[in-house]
């Protein structure tokens, strides 16, 4: 989901590479070409019915969507990540599709607190609006019965692969950095292919 554009259109890639299907779920899929391993599927990630359409016969959802940075949502209300995981694991519940990865981002849910209080004061100032948002839709994906995986990505570069990607899962060694988007494609896959931290939400840095 969100597979057009950033981290998303980067596990595409990333799980073509290695020779696996990916049905590729975005409101603008229609601009992608169909391969042999590519199914473009055009829908909203808010209507139940794109989103059960887009479930069948999927062996697990990599979530990315994202939002455009404006200036409005400074002030602006979010609701993008809770309404569409709500939608999402609704979906799940009534299809064999039980494996979910998802990105929010550093500082969302219970990884706030490893934020420095200068670091929490900027961060809420500019993206308090996504981030309450990215908190409820944690908290729904944590209580959920499906196999989950919450990833969140410290600051992103366009770079290659990060060497030494490291993946924090321990709360205590949860820190801020810099780390690729391509690194996260490539985990994101892994998740999948290796059933990596199921039930956990993790931080990755370099």
């Amino acid at each position: 989901m969100g597979a057009t554009s950033g981290i998303g259109a980067l596990a595409v890639t990333e799980a073509v590479g290695r020779g696996l299907p990916v049905r590729a779920f975005a409101r603008s899929a229609d601009n992608l070409e169909k391969t042999d391993l590519i199914e473009p599927f055009a829908g909203d990630a808010r209507s139940a019915d794109d989103v059960t359409a887009a479930l069948a016969g999927a062996r697990a959802v990599i979530y990315t969507l994202g939002i455009k940075e404006r200036l409005a949502m400074l002030w602006e209300e979010e609701a993008l990540f809770s309404d569409s995981t709500r939608v999402l694991i609704e979906a799940m519940k009534d299809s064999d599709t039980k494996r979910l990865v998802a990105v929010t981002g550093f500082g969302a849910g219970r990884s706030r607190s490893a934020m420095s209080s200068i670091e929490r004061l900027g961060h809420r100032a500019i993206l308090g609006r996504p981030y309450a948002d990215k908190d409820r839709q944690e908290a729904m994906i944590m209580e959920s019965e499906i196999d989950w995986t919450i990833v969140r990505p410290v600051i992103l570069t366009n770079s290659a692969k990060s060497r030494g990607l490291e993946v924090l899962r321990d709360p205590s060694s949860w820190r801020n950095g810099l780390v690729s988007r391509r690194s996260v494609a490539c985990y994101l896959v892994d998740a999948v292919e290796d059933g990596l931290d199921i039930g956990a939400d993790v931080v990755l840095t370099r």
